[in-house]
């Protein structure tokens, strides 16, 4: 509204100018000549306000000056009004078509209807990058809805599973079809641990989204950690005939160089985020035959020294439909039935990650299969 403000007001002056003008030039056109050029050079001189111009003024100006200032303010408001209320409702619905369409899509998101998006129309400068911003505020809102969608999917045929297989078998034992023995209790007791996985793993998630996540940080020696966790997977890699190339850097006895891949987390989580990498390569990639674990400290250019592990195999690589996001939870390929797993690991690697101030990412390995890189800030 200020620019129809000063553009009504420009209107307005120049209104006044032009009709004081138009007196000026019929109060000149009616002087006697000699008057005319006297008067011509007493404004050459700049002695237009002198006692001789007072007087020529006085004795020839035949209009009323105040008759003459009304004149000039009603043509003024004349001109003025209509142009400047013509331009101040055009400023007014450039400013509020895109205002208007954003109140639109808030009443539609409101109602659940993620599809609609605020349109920019002609729009430009800070109103255009404010519309831009809110679309994406609406496609993230999209996103969130999508995953809560698949996950309440995917959590009830997960669960709905082993209970299905646990009510179907103790009806059996109840009604004598099936004999109550050892075999079968391990059978009901590997049903129920799958439960517990299940149940463990989406309560970490929560608790990480909810940003109440426990952790107990330490400094945390990356090399000891690695070393620690690796035998206890050492049968796992031999069953499945996968061999690990572990690189590690061997330090002398410098004090200067012992800590130089020491991180502020937490060694459990730490422990859970590593082993869900390895257990997934031993799940997925076994047919690769290999595991490699690397671990670096690199500098980037624009920011802080980091510790880097980066696990990789030699398997077939995440399908094509997974690439885009790798870390969905209970993300699969479409009919493909998840045999062992939660579905969640890769989801719990990336919020454990976020949540000790790491970054995880995923690439393609030099031997064609998949590659979890892991990168935390120096301690």
């Amino acid at each position: 509204m200020s620019a129809a403000l000063l553009a009504t007001i420009a209107i307005m002056a120049a209104g006044v100018i032009l009709f004081a003008e138009w007196q000026y030039k019929s109060f000149y056109d009616n002087l006697p000549q000699p008057l005319r050029s006297e008067l011509d050079v007493l404004e050459a001189k700049d002695l237009g306000n002198s006692s001789r111009a007072m007087e020529i003024y006085n004795q020839y100006w035949r209009n009323d000056l105040l008759f003459g200032e009304r004149w000039s303010l009603t043509i003024g408001l004349l001109i003025c009004l209509p142009f400047g209320l013509g331009i101040g409702f055009w400023i007014s619905r450039l400013i509020t078509r895109p205002l208007a369409s954003m109140a639109e899509v808030a009443v539609r998101v409101e109602q659940g209807d993620f599809s609609a998006r605020a349109t920019i129309g002609a729009a430009h400068g800070e109103m255009a990058d404010m519309v831009t911003t809110f679309n994406r505020m609406v496609d993230a809102l999209e996103g969130l809805e999508y995953e809560r969608r698949a996950t309440a999917a995917s959590v009830s045929h997960e669960l709905r599973t082993p209970i299905t297989v646990l009510q179907a078998r103790l009806h059996a034992i109840c009604d004598g079809v099936i004999t109550a023995d050892k075999a079968e209790f391990s059978t009901l007791l590997h049903q129920v641990q799958h439960l517990g996985r299940l149940v463990g793993d989406l309560h970490t998630l929560s608790m990480a989204d909810a940003d109440q996540l426990s952790l107990v940080k330490r400094r945390v020696d990356m090399i000891a950690l690695v070393s620690d966790i690796i035998p206890h997977y050492q049968p796992q890699l031999d069953a499945n005939q996968m061999v690990l190339e572990l690189d590690l850097p061997t330090l002398d006895e410098d004090a200067s160089e012992q800590d130089w891949a020491d991180i502020k987390a937490d060694p459990d989580r730490m422990r859970q985020i590593i082993s869900n990498l390895i257990s997934n390569a031993v799940r997925h990639a076994s047919q690769g035959g290999w595991l490699g674990m690397q671990l670096r400290r690199e500098n980037p250019e624009n920011g802080p020294d980091s510790v880097v592990l980066r696990i990789s195999d030699a398997g077939p690589g995440l399908p094509a439909e997974l690439q885009q996001f790798p870390f969905q939870r209970f993300s699969q390929l479409p009919g493909k039935r998840r045999s062992e797993g939660s579905g969640l690991g890769l989801s719990i690697v990336k919020a454990l990650t976020i949540a000790q101030g790491g970054a995880v990412a995923v690439t393609s390995s030099a031997r064609g299969g998949t590659c979890f890189t892991l990168r935390f800030p120096v301690a």
